[in-house]
């Protein structure tokens, strides 16, 4: 079949690469001039198989309203008169609870797992190198408080059989031993020790290079009118530089992808959620993380790879806006000082992306109303993280075949 996939982040790259491996003609198009050049670019580096949570949980309420008061905030709201942030903020308020919390980790666990099975076979594949490790997440516990919460984590890692550990003050040490130089500010911690870690845009590009030599196009630069949609049938993306025919259209936009689709009826809930990161160049290997370090407090995640550190995090809902604004820097800059001065903040580079967020933390993976249109979206912070499984998921389905995990609750369809 002619598979056209809308969008080069590491979402649409992923599936390209099933696709074309499954022996369809694959055409990728992009807006940018090249791969993973948006929210794939700059992210936390985090590849979290175990460390996998709906942001929708019970008690985010009350902690938002901490959240908005404190200095270094991890959530940032400006309020707007906006119909679809109003719609998703009420959606997302409904999914805190502890019943909708079980059901939304265990579909997020369970495909963040399937992720890890695939990205390993990806690796061996096609040798591909990105900065990779494979020394898990440690979830930092700076209170007490924090360190007895995470019991419903623990419940939801135990009840998928994913492997956890959870830590006092010398294990963590002993997992990142540079905390040995701030041991007063650590109470515990949550070890998720077959998380990874990884630089995407490297990924994403070093794949882009593999699908391109099974065959796949990549229409770089591009950008797109429209679909062409007789019926309940999609036959051609249009673009302002061709028209595409079609067997299959996957829309992998991110935050943009529901502007495409509302005009087919097509109504999904998802909008942006800016994040942040500083990328630092690593001056005192000794005060440098090993791996993910994500520090509960602030919801930042401090990332080694290779010789930088990558620190990534914070949630503002603001709409489609990307500025850098200075006192979200200066957060990244505190978290990571404060726990790991190893590196030198003042050559960082600073960065925003628009992570792509369903109320429920669940990403969107499967067909529409619209025959021949699917959608692979949705996945918020978690991108990275399940793109590989997302993307055998997706070829399963548009080549007819059944995917080897349970997907008909990642449909749009849960939404109706």
């Amino acid at each position: 079949m002619k598979v056209v996939v809308l969008g080069a982040g590491v979402i649409g790259v992923t599936s390209a690469y099933q696709l074309a491996k499954a022996g369809h003609e694959v055409t990728v198009v992009d807006r940018q001039q090249g791969p993973a050049l948006e929210t794939s670019f700059a992210n936390a580096g985090e590849v979290s198989f175990g460390y996998c949570s709906p942001w929708a949980a019970p008690g985010i309420p009350m902690k938002a309203m901490r959240w908005l008061l404190m200095k270094h905030a991890p959530l940032i709201l400006r309020p707007k008169v906006d119909r679809a942030m109003l719609s998703w903020l009420g959606r997302m308020l409904s999914n805190c609870t502890s019943h909708r919390y079980a059901v939304n980790k265990s579909r997020m666990l369970r495909l963040a797992d399937y992720s890890r099975i695939a990205l390993a076979a990806v690796r061996e594949e096609t040798g591909i190198a990105y900065d990779e490790r494979m020394q898990g997440t440690l979830q930092l516990f700076r209170t007490q408080q924090q360190l007895d919460a995470s019991a419903k984590d623990v419940k939801a890692l135990a009840a998928d059989s994913i492997p956890y550990e959870v830590l006092d003050r010398s294990g963590c040490i002993r997992v990142e031993p540079a905390l040995a130089y701030v041991r007063e500010k650590v109470v515990g911690g949550l070890l998720t020790p077959k998380d990874e870690t990884g630089d995407c845009f490297k990924f994403t590009n070093s794949l882009s290079q593999k699908a391109a030599a099974l065959g796949v196009r990549f229409a770089y630069g591009t950008a797109i009118k429209g679909l062409d949609v007789e019926g309940v049938r999609v036959h051609a993306v249009v673009t302002d530089r061709e028209r595409m025919n079609a067997d299959a259209v996957v829309v992998a936009l991110g935050s943009y992808s529901p502007l495409l689709l509302k005009r087919f009826g097509i109504q999904l809930p998802v909008y942006p959620v800016k994040g942040y990161s500083l990328t630092i160049p690593i001056t005192d290997v000794s005060r440098a993380p090993e791996s993910t370090v994500m520090d509960e407090t602030y919801k930042i995640a401090i990332t080694r790879l290779g010789d930088r550190i990558r620190v990534g995090g914070m949630a503002e809902i603001s709409g489609f806006t990307n500025d850098l604004g200075p006192a979200r820097r200066r957060t990244l800059e505190y978290s990571v000082t404060d726990l790991f001065p190893g590196g030198d903040v003042s050559k960082a580079s600073f960065w925003s992306g628009l992570r792509p967020m369903t109320p429920d933390g669940t990403p969107v993976i499967g067909r529409t109303k619209i025959a021949g249109l699917f959608l692979n979206t949705g996945h918020g912070t978690l991108g990275w993280t399940m793109s590989t499984g997302s993307a055998r998921v997706i070829s399963d389905l548009v080549s007819g075949r059944q995917p080897e995990i349970d997907a008909s609750d990642l449909a749009i369809t849960r939404y109706t």
